[in-house]
């Protein structure tokens, strides 16, 4: 060996932060990842597409989830010679962007954007989207994450609205693009209507005042119908009540004489019921619902007077509870008036009857029993359903709201007021009560729809939207089986989506986004122009002042076109696009499939995409296999993993104002990134993760155990000059050096098997058992050949073992934890040998030989590893540390198993600190067994016959009954009344120790360790206990590993009279040179501890 130290000295006292940003530097300086994109620049493409992130608010810790898997698999191919785009996506264009400006702004509504000017604000949306794609930016490099920086796509840029263009110019050819008017959710804050994959992100619970209400039956004196509603800004908008024909309707008297009409079953019934007792849905403070008849005993009692079937029931007419307001009396309907109903003299206040309420699109009763009275008031202007319902029946629409979701003239009082304010709704149950038409209020908690964005609760309003007709939904669905799903269950979620979506609503009315290239004209047509191209051969005004801006409002709108068909001239609809145009066109718009088809066939399809699970499945995976189904009709990915959300450490969602929230700056300069990658690589994907610190101190636990793993060897490398180039022969290799070189091989292989089938959270389970085994098999059992003084073949042999399998441990988790492996990689070989990189990230994967694994050897260590192991734990059961020395070990096994414990003998008893070896014939000779039923789980299950059960137990042969159990064998008991089947698992297997063994059994052998301790094994323990004591001494003192003391010791005479026993074994341990046993200590470093409970103190010196 060498003289001279090759390593540089590594500190057991690891700052893993500071490491990151050392290699942040040095990457920098050293242009890494450039070196990396040029070394593999002529490899086989393998293509990421990048979801795009909102660039919206700094990244979070669940951002961060994601991000930390798309670097690991671009990092293992790039490993594989890959060449990749790394391109990173910001998604730039929409309401969360403008709701935040909003908010700068100090705005409250669409108006004050229009006062201040739409360029003005515009300009403030793309200024945000730019501030933090930067700061994005900044703290995706703090993640480790590699892309090519600079070459970030934004969804807001010409190239993505432009290809957005040819894709709703495709859908228009196709006949595809149409405008409809519709009943659809609505922010009155945000002033924009929401599409059917957008209402289900903001769905929360609410507790709101729901109202039982009475409609007067026309020419029925002082009986009524009664309906319910959760909603009362819609009852003055009423104009049917809906029944089911083949329901039962009970008819009741009430105490002051009024007969009123609902569901029969609905008397009865306990609303919400399990939601209560549960305390699941349910909102803290709001007392369990009263049902119907309780409603009506508090009123003084009822009285049944009959049924009525629902059929029988229709025709009748009402008197609303708004009758008096103008828009009931405005023919046709208000404000949107149906010709045909207006030439009929339809009003709001002729329509009120009781009508079918039919069918829903898939068969079912839109009317059922249950929560509610079985009578649904009906408000097509209020409802998307009402509306479907009405259309069928022949009745006029009453929109009551706004843009800002208040009450348009024609409503009296309630006129410009908001629908959704607390004090509208209790004025309207006044006017309710007033009118002696309240029956019943109450808060009633339910999961309603809210803006996703703003929080604000949504309204139902009709308006004009546009829309995409989706009647080629199964050309999409066949290309979700070309698509890997991971989890597989993906496939199955996005089919049911496809199967129950309706027409895709594209259009919002805002200001910042896509604006739709759809050119409407006088003669109420319109023409959607495909590109820019296209728009400047059309343009007929505008084109100049519109040249060289972004095709985004203001500058788009001022560009009139003329048909090139009718001559029209046409002017743009004001409309932005749905955003999950914009992230779903990015297959083909940053793969230049308009300006480069080479380059787009170079990288289309992406071999792999990235995304969190929940609601995806409806936005960015429906988006981009929509679009791409119209551009080529091509699945635009072939592998798709999801992963689920990231949660605080007690499973709860992260939020703000809960103060659980933790920021992703916080989460990096705290726990270290590195850290946070191994806790995301862990994580199965499928399942929500927990994050915090106190789990974070878990996993660094890992990360320590490969730093101390590097520590030690550096240190010992250094001290004996270790040349890592030193070739050894296979022969000098000890059967654990081969056993680990082995494991090493054996994870290589399995880990480029997870990377390639994208389950990295089961690699990181075969690194920890690989560090494990390393750290506390491999270096503790063979220490001593780093230790021992001579350089000889044995000691090389050891270092060299060492050496390669950190070199190629860290090789294979650079993807995961980019910092701390590439720190240890450059220490190990960068400068030392001219053939090696100087960064693992420039490394290939490391590839096994067959050769490589011993299987004979694995088996053997593995089985001497679970014999050591059971040991080990029979040791705790009798409470008997590992320190004290026992007479013997006995073992019950097969003959290989025997065979294999013979010649690992020594190793297993110095292991063990046990002194002889013994097999025994019978199981018997170590343990006996009970069988005992698992009562609660029997009784359960059988009832009256577990005292039968028992009987049986107690007759049967024990030891048969022991194998079938241990077989996991079902016990059958034979009976006249019939066979009883117990399972296994239904059975608790007892152990029963015997001649004064501790025992633990495993699945081919069982260990018994002999618990008789004699007086000379006492000593030797308490020795080794002393040992133990004097090295951590030398470790808190500051000592060097090869530094000889001397020692002083005052303790018991029990502790005196053991050390002078063994005092050769005791001085060699510790490198004592020179032993005191007296009253005095004199040496610097002491300290007083406890040895088999008696006070010692301890002093040691360093040899000068």
């Amino acid at each position: 060996m060498a003289d001279s130290k090759i390593f540089n000295p590594v500190d057991n006292k690891v700052d893993f932060i500071q490491i990151e940003h050392d290699m942040l530097e040095k990457w920098n300086k050293d242009d890494t990842f450039n070196q990396l994109r040029k070394k593999n620049a002529e490899g086989k493409p393998w293509s990421f597409l990048d979801g795009p992130i909102t660039a919206n608010n700094p990244m979070g810790v669940h951002h961060a989830w994601g991000r930390t898997l798309k670097d690991i698999f671009q990092r293992f191919h790039a490993m594989k010679g890959r060449d990749l785009r790394y391109q990173n996506g910001f998604d730039c264009q929409g309401l969360w962007v403008e709701i935040e400006v909003e908010k700068e702004l100090g705005f409250k509504s669409k108006r004050d954007v229009e006062k201040y000017g739409l360029e003005n604000f515009v300009n403030k949306c793309k200024e945000r989207v730019l501030k933090y794609s930067a700061i994005q930016s900044e703290q995706s490099k703090r993640l480790g994450y590699w892309m090519d920086w600079d070459n970030s796509y934004f969804t807001m840029s010409d190239e993505n609205n432009y290809t957005i263009w040819a894709f709703l110019k495709k859908l228009y050819e196709d006949g595809k693009i149409y405008k409809g008017t519709d009943v659809v959710p609505w922010s009155g804050r945000s002033g924009t209507s929401y599409s059917q994959m957008e209402i289900i992100e903001g769905r929360k619970l609410v507790a709101h005042t729901s109202v039982f209400v009475r409609f007067p039956i026309k020419n029925k004196h002082n009986e009524y119908i009664l309906v319910w509603t959760t909603t009362p800004w819609t009852l003055t908008s009423n104009v049917a009540a809906a029944v089911n024909v083949d329901l039962d309707y009970i008819k009741i008297k009430a105490a002051d004489g009024a007969l009123y009409y609902f569901a029969k079953e609905n008397l009865e019934f306990q609303r919400l019921d399990k939601q209560f007792k549960e305390k699941k849905q349910w909102i803290d403070g709001v007392p369990k619902l009263k049902t119907i008849a309780q409603i009506f005993k508090e009123r003084g009692g009822y009285e049944v007077m009959g049924t009525i079937k629902g059929v029988d029931m229709l025709g009748w007419e009402y008197e609303g509870p708004f009758d008096e307001l103008e828009a009931q009396s405005k023919v046709g309907g208000y404000p949107f008036v149906d010709k045909a109903l207006k030439v009929d003299g339809k009003t709001g206040i002729s329509c009120h009857r009781i009508i079918d309420g039919g069918k829903d699109s898939i068969g079912s009763d839109v009317v059922v029993a249950g929560e509610g009275t079985g009578i649904v008031h009906t408000a097509p202007g209020c409802g998307a359903i009402d509306k479907k319902i009405a259309q069928k029946a022949g009745l006029i629409s009453i929109a009551p709201l706004n843009e800002e979701s208040c009450y348009i003239d024609g409503f009296g009082k309630y006129s410009g007021k908001c629908a959704t304010h607390i004090e509208t709704t209790q004025e309207i149950i006044a006017d309710l009560k007033d009118k002696g038409l309240l029956l019943y209020q109450e808060q009633y908690p339910h999961v309603y729809p809210h803006c996703w964005r703003s929080g604000d609760e949504l309204v139902f309003r009709i308006v004009d939207e546009w829309y995409i007709n989706m009647d080629w939904r199964d050309k999409i669905k066949n290309l979700v089986k070309d698509i890997q799903w991971i989890p597989e269950w993906g496939h199955d979620r996005e089919m049911e989506w496809l199967e129950n979506m309706g027409d895709w609503m594209i259009s919002k009315k805002r200001f910042w986004g896509l604006a739709l290239p759809i050119w409407k004209f006088e003669d109420d047509s319109f023409y959607v122009v495909g590109s820019k191209e296209e728009l400047k051969k059309l343009a007929v005004e505008g084109w100049d002042e519109f040249e060289g801006k972004s095709p985004h409002r203001p500058w788009i709108d001022k560009v009139k076109i003329k048909h090139p068909e009718t001559g029209l001239i046409g002017t743009r609809i004001p409309d932005v696009g749905n955003p999950w145009l914009d992230a779903g066109i990015v297959p083909y718009s940053t793969f230049h499939y308009n300006s480069d088809k080479n380059y787009w066939k170079k990288w289309f399809p992406a071999d792999f995409v990235v995304e969190c699970l929940p609601g995806q499945f409806r936005n960015w995976f429906y988006s981009l296999l929509a679009l791409s189904t119209v551009m080529e009709e091509k699945a635009p990915f072939k592998t798709l993993l999801g992963h689920a959300l990231v949660k605080d450490e007690t499973g709860r969602d992260m939020h703000k104002s809960w103060g659980n929230a933790i920021w992703f700056d916080d989460a990096a300069e705290k726990m270290g990134v590195d850290v946070m990658r191994w806790m995301y690589a862990s994580q199965n994907p499928e399942h929500n993760l927990l994050f915090g610190y106190g789990i974070a101190d878990e996993v660094r636990k890992q990360l320590i155990t490969l730093w101390n793993t590097y520590s030690f060897f550096v240190t010992y490398a250094n001290l004996d000059g270790f040349d890592p180039s030193t070739k050894i022969k296979k022969e000098t290799l000890t059967k654990s050096d081969l056993w680990i070189l082995s494991k090493t091989s054996k994870f290589i292989k399995t880990a480029e098997k997870h990377y390639n089938s994208f389950q990295v959270f089961q690699l990181m389970a075969e690194a920890t058992r690989l560090l494990d085994d390393l750290s506390n098999w491999y270096i503790r059992r063979n220490r001593r050949r780093f230790w021992k003084s001579e350089n000889d073949s044995d000691k090389t042999a050891a270092y060299s073992t060492l050496y390669r399998v950190l070199i190629n441990f860290v090789k294979v988790i650079a993807p995961i934890v980019p910092f701390v492996s590439d720190k240890i990689y450059g220490n190990l070989v960068s400068g030392n040998n001219e053939t090696n990189f100087d960064s693992v990230h420039l490394c290939d994967f490391p590839a096994v030989d067959p050769s490589d694994i011993d299987e004979n050897v694995l088996n053997e260590i593995d089985v001497v590893i679970q014999i050591v192991s059971l040991s080990r734990s029979a040791r705790n059961k009798a409470n008997i540390k590992i320190r004290q020395p026992l007479s013997e070990l006995a073992l019950f096994a097969i003959d290989d198993i025997q065979k294999i414990a013979e010649n690992n003998k020594a190793e297993i008893l110095e292991e063990l600190n046990i002194k002889e070896l013994n097999f025994v014939e019978k199981e018997s000779d170590l343990v006996q067994y009970n069988i005992k039923p698992d009562f609660p789980t029997l009784g359960q299950k059988y009832g009256k016959d577990i005292g039968r059960i028992t009987a049986y137990l107690k007759s049967v042969d024990s030891q048969e009954l022991v194998q079938k159990v241990k077989k996991m064998n079902s016990v059958i008991i034979a009976g006249k009344d019939g066979d009883l089947e117990i399972l296994p698992e239904e059975l608790i297997l007892e152990e029963v120790s015997v001649n004064n063994y501790a025992v633990s059994s495993g699945k081919n052998f069982i260990v018994g360790i002999s618990t008789e301790i004699s007086e000379s094994l006492k000593q030797e323990g308490l020795v080794r206990d002393l040992i133990r004591q004097v090295q951590n001494l030398r470790k808190d003192s500051g000592l060097k590993v090869e530094d000889r003391i001397k020692i002083e010791i005052n303790g018991s005479k029990e502790l005196n009279n053991a050390v002078v026993s063994y005092e050769s074994y005791f001085m060699n341990e510790v490198l004592g040179v020179k032993l005191d046993m007296g009253d005095c200590i004199t040496f610097k470093y002491n300290d007083s501890v406890k040895i088999a409970g008696e006070k010692t103190i301890i002093g040691i010196s360093p040899l000068i």
